[in-house]
C-alpha cells in the first residue's frame, strides 16, 4: 500500500463528506486511485460499506484491503435525467452499474460506467475499475473489460 494522504488533506479534498475513523482509509484509498474495501482480518470476510465489525464474525480486526478492480455487472441503472454534474450528460443516458467484485460472492460496488458503445452495458458482462477526475477529486467508474 502507497503512503497514506494526510488527515488535513483527506478532510479539505473532500469538504462537506461524513469522514471518520471507520470511512477514513476508503478515502484516503479514493486520493489515491485505490479502492479499498474492507476485510475481517480473523475470517477473511469481505464487505462494504465501511463498519467498525466484521458482519460475519462481529470482529473489531478489519483491515482496508484494495481490490483487484475486475467483476461481473450485478445491475444496471440508466439515468435519463438527473442533477447537473460536471462530466456527466444524460444525452445518452449516464449509466450506473452494481458490480460483483471478484473478489468475492456478494461483494458489490456501485460507480458510473464509462463506455463508448451506445448500447452500453448489461448484467452478466464482465468489466473493470477505472478512474475520473470529477470536482478535484478521483471517482472511480467501470469499464468494459478487455478481453484477451
Amino acid at each position: 500500500m502507497t503512503q497514506d494522504i494526510g488527515d488535513e488533506e483527506l478532510l479539505r479534498r473532500y469538504e462537506g463528506v461524513w469522514i471518520d475513523r471507520v470511512n477514513r482509509t476508503f478515502y484516503q484509498g479514493m486520493l489515491m486511485q485505490e479502492l479499498r474495501l474492507s476485510r475481517c482480518g480473523e475470517c477473511g470476510y469481505w464487505h462494504h460499506r465501511p463498519k467498525p465489525r466484521c458482519p460475519r464474525c462481529l470482529s473489531a480486526q478489519i483491515v482496508p484491503t484494495a481490490v483487484r478492480g475486475r467483476g461481473t455487472v450485478y445491475l444496471v441503472t440508466y439515468l435519463h435525467q438527473g442533477p447537473a454534474v460536471e462530466g456527466v450528460t444524460y444525452s445518452p443516458p449516464h449509466i450506473v452499474a452494481t458490480v460483483e467484485l471478484d473478489e468475492q460472492s456478494q461483494l458489490r460496488f456501485t460507480a458510473g460506467v464509462l463506455t463508448e458503445d451506445q448500447a452500453g452495458i448489461a448484467i452478466g458482462d464482465r468489466v473493470e475499475l477505472d478512474w475520473v477526475e470529477r470536482n478535484g477529486r478521483p471517482l472511480p467508474v467501470w469499464r468494459p473489460a478487455v478481453t484477451g
